[in-house]
């Protein structure tokens, strides 16, 4: 019951905290205009890849919720969603139901839903092997994202602290797990030099979700009204920021997945800019969701693509592939993060040149 009432905390938070004031570093990209664009509308191809996986938009809804009854109709709905518009949809963390085997069908009505869609599962970091797999089974998964919420687990009253076990677990799992895995941090960003650590693991595929949108530390916090950690409710490193260093760690055959704060098509198409393969997004579709209803948030959605279609047509870009490679102009504090960090101003991920081996 503890653990059920946690999940509808968290939905209750995000809902009223929303993003906040914290920012994404997006603010700081700004497109250089193509005034001989050869591209035309009808030709835009939004098709993209996570690792082996073809998606035929590059925005999916990402994690969200599950684990309490009350919200299964919450998952159905994003399922219907999700099929309708051909995205691909992760659950929330299912840790819960595989410990105490309740509330399974919170997870399970999204393949009900959804039967050939895209589906990924959900787990901690620190789940065994069979409970990952159970997981995978559950949903009957193409994918498992396993998510790293340190700030959250800190705060937490009801937190699991065992951080220094993380690594030697995350490789039990990626020997383990029959599906392709996502490592996915939860609000907080990931750093060049922990997306390394990463790869000598062995992991390929990192979705960054980065400061700017929900955060996890602000719910806890509101949660426990404890403020001696007020100060970390913003903690974490930007969007923009996360997506600049990973783009200058990540491998050509890596993929790079965006979120945190991402709320638009145009947005979609800057993190994409910045080097990701895929954008995710879960906030602003649940509040959508909440207040409108399936078809209404339908709308939304496929608006954000034209608007994403529209940014490739006056840069010049067909395909994703090439919008990862447009002209961008950073500034403010997106400019000093990257002079701090030593990175070339013109760099730019090119997997069109290099293969794999």
């Amino acid at each position: 019951m503890i653990r059920e009432q946690r999940k509808l905390d968290h939905i209750r938070y995000a809902l009223e905290l929303g993003d906040g004031n914290r920012r994404t570093g997006l603010e700081d990209i700004r497109f250089m205009h193509n005034c001989l664009t050869p591209v035309n509308p009808e030709d835009v191809d939004l098709t993209t890849r996570i690792g082996d996986l073809s998606l035929p938009v590059p925005v999916f809804i990402d994690a969200i919720t599950g684990g309490a009854g009350p919200v299964r109709e919450i998952n159905r709905k994003l399922a219907v969603l999700a099929r309708r518009s051909g995205a691909a949809m992760a659950v929330g963390s299912q840790y819960g139901a595989i410990k105490t085997g309740n509330h399974a069908d919170t997870f399970t009505v999204v393949r009900e839903e959804n039967p050939e869609g895209i589906v990924f599962a959900n787990v901690s970091a620190l789940a065994s092997p069979e409970e990952a797999e159970a997981a995978v089974r559950m949903i009957r998964a193409d994918a498992l994202e396993i998510h790293l919420n340190a700030a959250q687990e800190l705060i937490m009253q009801e937190g699991d602290r065992n951080f220094s076990s993380v690594r030697e677990n995350l490789a039990r799992l990626r020997e383990s797990v029959s599906v392709p895995v996502i490592i996915k941090e939860t609000g907080c960003g990931m750093a060049a030099e922990q997306i390394q650590e990463l790869q000598r693991m062995g992991f390929t595929c990192f979705n960054t979700a980065g400061v700017g949108g929900t955060s996890f530390a602000a719910i806890e916090i509101s949660r426990s009204r404890n403020e001696r950690y007020r100060k970390f409710a913003d903690w974490g490193i930007p969007t923009a920021w996360s997506l600049i260093d990973a783009a200058h760690t990540v491998n050509p055959w890596d993929t790079l997945i965006a979120s945190g704060g991402i709320r638009s098509g145009w947005q979609a198409a800057q993190a994409i800019a910045l080097g990701a393969d895929a954008v995710g997004m879960s906030g602003n579709i649940l509040a959508l969701l909440m207040k409108q209803g399936v078809d209404e948030t339908q709308a939304f959605f496929e608006s954000m693509l034209d608007e994403m279609k529209s940014v490739m047509v006056l840069t010049g870009c067909r395909t994703i592939r090439d919008l990862q490679q447009a002209v961008v102009i950073y500034t403010g504090d997106t400019l000093a993060f990257i002079l701090n960090r030593g990175y070339d101003l013109g760099f730019k991920r090119n997997r069109k040149q290099i293969k794999k081996g």
